[in-house]
């Protein structure tokens, strides 16, 4: 086994893994963004660079080790929830929401046949959508801890939609521009 690739594999997985503690992170301590109506918890734009980060996981170590590290980050992202004073409610829809939504990133990512960049980019869109709603109805509506009423609860999977989206677009052209550079110059 290569050093360097096993040490770029470690720094790949703890960099997923620091970005999802760092998300509950800035979420328990920031109030949420308000912009006009859009309710964005300061962890959302971190939740669209982890999609982006599991891609690279999932490059590094194959899909089905992907899913092992997606379990562990499951577990550290509870207990990090529950750790910050979360209600027991908010961890569930947490854990709930994570397993969903890195299962599809990961499943879209793996069966799409497109440049990276464009397989990052479609992959996290989908599970931001889904880590949006299923955690906002979930977790905060009246469905869930009640901490949104019926009336807000659109606003708020509005805004961490555009945020994740967001992040997506900016990490997806971040990856074209890197394997761009990557390319041996055709003009040599």
């Amino acid at each position: 086994m290569n050093t360097a690739n096993a040490g770029m594999r470690t720094l790949v997985i703890f960099l997923y893994l620091a970005a999802i503690v760092l998300a509950n992170v800035l979420t328990a301590a920031i109030e949420p963004i308000m912009l006009g109506h859009l309710i964005i918890p300061a962890g959302s734009l971190l939740i669209g660079v982890t999609f982006i980060l599991r891609d690279l996981v999932q490059n590094a170590i194959g899909r089905r080790n992907t899913y092992y590290t997606i379990a562990a980050a499951m577990v550290i992202s509870g207990a990090t929830s529950w750790a910050f004073g979360d209600t027991l409610w908010i961890t569930f829809a947490s854990a709930v929401t994570f397993l969903f939504s890195e299962t599809a990133d990961t499943e879209i990512y793996t069966r799409l046949r497109l440049p990276m960049s464009m397989r990052v980019f479609y992959s996290g869109i989908a599970g931001g959508i889904l880590d949006s709603v299923i955690f906002v109805v979930i977790g905060l509506s009246p469905l869930g801890a009640g901490f949104l009423p019926w009336g807000l609860v659109g606003y708020a999977i509005l805004g961490q939609i555009l945020a994740k989206t967001g992040m997506q677009a900016l990490g997806a052209g971040l990856v074209h521009l890197v394997l761009k550079m990557r390319q041996p110059s055709r003009l040599a």
